[in-house]
């Protein structure tokens, strides 16, 4: 598999190479090992959660506060979605800044969201699942929630008719409000060791 670096410090894209013959294909999800390899520090799942959606859905922005802290590693099991993850880390050279990933069950293209860094998703088709692994389980009241459609941040959505909302996403604070309440988490305290920039990729087989 395909391990790369995005220009969001610590956001990893994961793609795998895919097997296949006249019954179908098999392809590794999953690979702690490279993963620890790639980034510096290891990904140790607690919680796996799924969710589906119907077409123009738009979930997010989420984070989980520091502590506990929360990375997850999004991948599409059925349908077609666009990823969008926000740098959220005080002090981070890149806070503010966003990376889109096209994510759909064919590839089994994944990302890795590291803790501090909130993320979203845009569903491009009805009944679309979402596996997210997680390396801490759910604590309640640490949730963070952003305005996905905040204009400081004007991420790249691309919706043509407003998306269908959760309530409690469409009435999140702003960055700014959220920055303000004390909610985002420092640069320092969540940055991977290895961390600090764009890597080449590296490809297993």
């Amino acid at each position: 598999m395909r391990v790369e670096e995005t220009p969001v410090p610590g956001v990893y894209v994961v793609t795998p190479r895919a097997h296949r013959d006249p019954r179908g294909d098999f392809f590794e999800g999953m690979r702690a090992d490279l993963l620890e390899e790639a980034t510096g520090e290891p990904f140790v799942p607690r919680q796996i959660n799924y969710s589906s959606s119907r077409r123009n859905t738009l979930r997010g922005l989420h984070g989980v506060t520091v502590p506990p802290g929360q990375a997850k590693y999004v991948t599409c099991v059925r349908g077609a979605f666009r990823d969008i993850v926000v740098d959220l880390r005080l002090g981070s050279p890149t806070f503010g800044r966003c990376h889109v990933t096209e994510l759909d069950a064919e590839s089994g293209r994944s990302v890795l969201v590291p803790e501090g860094v909130g993320h979203g998703f845009l569903t491009h088709a009805d009944d679309t699942c979402i596996c997210y692994v997680l390396s801490s389980t759910y604590v309640p009241g640490t949730q963070i929630d952003i305005d996905p459609l905040d204009r400081e941040l004007a991420l790249p959505w691309g919706f043509t008719r407003r998306p269908l909302m959760s309530e409690k996403d469409a009435r999140a604070p702003s960055l700014a409000q959220a920055r303000s309440a004390g909610l985002l988490a420092r640069w320092d305290e969540v940055r991977a060791p290895l961390a600090g920039g764009p890597s080449a990729p590296r490809e297993e087989t």
